[in-house]
Protein backbone atom coordinates (compact mmCIF):
# COMPACT_ATOMS: atom_id res chain seq x y z
CA UNK A 1 0.00 0.00 0.00
CA UNK A 2 1.46 3.17 -0.86
CA UNK A 3 2.31 5.67 1.79
CA UNK A 4 -0.62 8.54 0.70
CA UNK A 5 -3.43 5.63 0.97
CA UNK A 6 -2.29 4.42 4.35
CA UNK A 7 -2.94 7.97 5.71
CA UNK A 8 -6.21 8.01 3.93
CA UNK A 9 -6.87 4.89 5.92
CA UNK A 10 -5.90 6.46 9.05
CA UNK A 11 -7.96 9.90 8.59
CA UNK A 12 -10.98 7.70 7.33
CA UNK A 13 -10.68 5.64 10.40
CA UNK A 14 -9.82 8.99 12.68
CA UNK A 15 -13.27 10.61 11.36
CA UNK A 16 -15.00 7.16 11.76
CA UNK A 17 -14.08 7.39 15.00
CA UNK A 18 -15.08 10.73 16.20
CA UNK A 19 -18.85 10.58 17.06
CA UNK A 20 -18.09 7.58 20.04
CA UNK A 21 -16.53 10.58 22.09
CA UNK A 22 -19.60 13.07 22.14
CA UNK A 23 -22.17 10.16 21.76
CA UNK A 24 -20.89 9.17 25.82
CA UNK A 25 -21.40 12.65 26.80
CA UNK A 26 -24.42 12.21 25.38
CA UNK A 27 -25.43 9.63 27.40
CA UNK A 28 -23.51 11.22 30.51
CA UNK A 29 -26.03 14.25 30.28
CA UNK A 30 -29.11 12.83 28.81
CA UNK A 31 -29.14 8.89 30.14
CA UNK A 32 -28.65 6.00 28.07
CA UNK A 33 -32.90 6.12 27.73
CA UNK A 34 -32.67 9.43 26.64
CA UNK A 35 -29.69 8.95 24.26
CA UNK A 36 -31.36 6.12 22.17
CA UNK A 37 -34.51 7.87 21.82
CA UNK A 38 -36.21 11.14 20.78
CA UNK A 39 -36.15 13.41 23.65
CA UNK A 40 -38.40 16.24 23.37
CA UNK A 41 -36.59 19.14 25.03
CA UNK A 42 -32.82 17.46 25.89
CA UNK A 43 -30.25 18.88 27.83
CA UNK A 44 -27.74 20.58 25.97
CA UNK A 45 -24.61 18.48 25.85
CA UNK A 46 -20.95 19.53 27.05
CA UNK A 47 -19.66 22.11 24.86
CA UNK A 48 -16.59 20.56 24.26
CA UNK A 49 -19.03 17.53 22.59
CA UNK A 50 -20.87 20.13 20.70
CA UNK A 51 -17.86 21.58 19.34
CA UNK A 52 -16.67 17.93 19.11
CA UNK A 53 -19.71 17.37 16.61
CA UNK A 54 -19.04 20.09 14.41
CA UNK A 55 -15.36 18.73 14.08
CA UNK A 56 -16.45 15.78 13.29
CA UNK A 57 -18.89 17.39 10.20
CA UNK A 58 -15.74 19.55 9.41
CA UNK A 59 -14.26 16.40 9.14
CA UNK A 60 -16.70 14.33 6.87
CA UNK A 61 -16.59 17.39 4.85
CA UNK A 62 -13.23 17.66 4.19
CA UNK A 63 -12.35 13.80 3.79
CA UNK A 64 -14.44 13.96 0.70
CA UNK A 65 -12.26 16.00 -0.78
CA UNK A 66 -8.86 14.30 0.31
CA UNK A 67 -10.44 10.86 -0.37
CA UNK A 68 -10.71 11.91 -4.06
CA UNK A 69 -7.55 13.31 -4.39
CA UNK A 70 -5.46 11.00 -2.94
CA UNK A 71 -7.73 8.06 -5.24
CA UNK A 72 -7.04 10.35 -7.95
CA UNK A 73 -3.27 10.22 -7.54
CA UNK A 74 -2.92 6.63 -7.45
CA UNK A 75 -5.11 6.16 -10.33
CA UNK A 76 -2.90 8.67 -12.07
CA UNK A 77 0.53 6.97 -11.05
CA UNK A 78 1.30 10.02 -8.91
CA UNK A 79 3.46 9.37 -5.61
CA UNK A 80 6.60 11.74 -4.76
CA UNK A 81 7.82 13.32 -1.71
CA UNK A 82 5.28 16.15 -1.99
CA UNK A 83 2.26 13.84 -2.17
CA UNK A 84 3.77 11.28 0.55
CA UNK A 85 4.51 14.86 2.93
CA UNK A 86 1.01 16.11 1.85
CA UNK A 87 -1.03 13.35 3.18
CA UNK A 88 0.94 13.05 6.43
CA UNK A 89 0.63 16.16 7.55
CA UNK A 90 -2.68 16.43 6.49
CA UNK A 91 -3.34 13.53 8.61
CA UNK A 92 -1.52 15.49 11.77
CA UNK A 93 -3.45 18.58 10.91
CA UNK A 94 -6.57 16.83 11.12
CA UNK A 95 -5.79 15.51 14.58
CA UNK A 96 -4.43 18.93 15.81
CA UNK A 97 -8.00 20.38 13.92
CA UNK A 98 -10.20 17.66 16.01
CA UNK A 99 -8.57 18.34 19.60
CA UNK A 100 -8.29 22.47 19.07
CA UNK A 101 -11.82 22.51 17.99
CA UNK A 102 -13.10 20.19 21.06
CA UNK A 103 -11.11 22.30 23.14
CA UNK A 104 -12.39 25.56 22.02
CA UNK A 105 -8.43 26.78 20.81
CA UNK A 106 -9.40 29.22 17.70
CA UNK A 107 -6.18 30.28 16.22
CA UNK A 108 -4.73 26.82 16.28
CA UNK A 109 -7.89 25.55 15.05
CA UNK A 110 -7.89 27.54 12.47
CA UNK A 111 -4.14 27.20 11.51
CA UNK A 112 -4.59 23.20 11.61
CA UNK A 113 -7.13 24.00 8.78
CA UNK A 114 -5.38 25.91 6.41
CA UNK A 115 -2.66 23.53 6.94
CA UNK A 116 -5.02 20.81 5.96
CA UNK A 117 -6.46 22.44 2.62
CA UNK A 118 -3.08 23.53 1.48
CA UNK A 119 -1.61 19.81 2.00
CA UNK A 120 -4.98 19.17 -0.60
CA UNK A 121 -3.76 21.53 -2.88
CA UNK A 122 -0.76 20.43 -3.06
CA UNK A 123 -1.52 17.04 -4.07
CA UNK A 124 -4.62 18.38 -6.67
CA UNK A 125 -1.13 20.55 -7.78
CA UNK A 126 0.86 17.00 -8.04
CA UNK A 127 -2.07 15.36 -10.33
CA UNK A 128 -2.64 18.68 -12.60
CA UNK A 129 1.48 19.01 -13.09
CA UNK A 130 1.82 15.89 -14.38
Amino acid sequence: MKSETLYLVYVTALTGLLWVPYILDRIAVWGLTEAVGYPENPKPQSPWARRLMKAHDNAVENLVVFAALVLAADAAGVSNGVTVGAAMIYFWARVVHVLAYAGAVPWVRTLAFAVGFFCQAAIAWQILAR
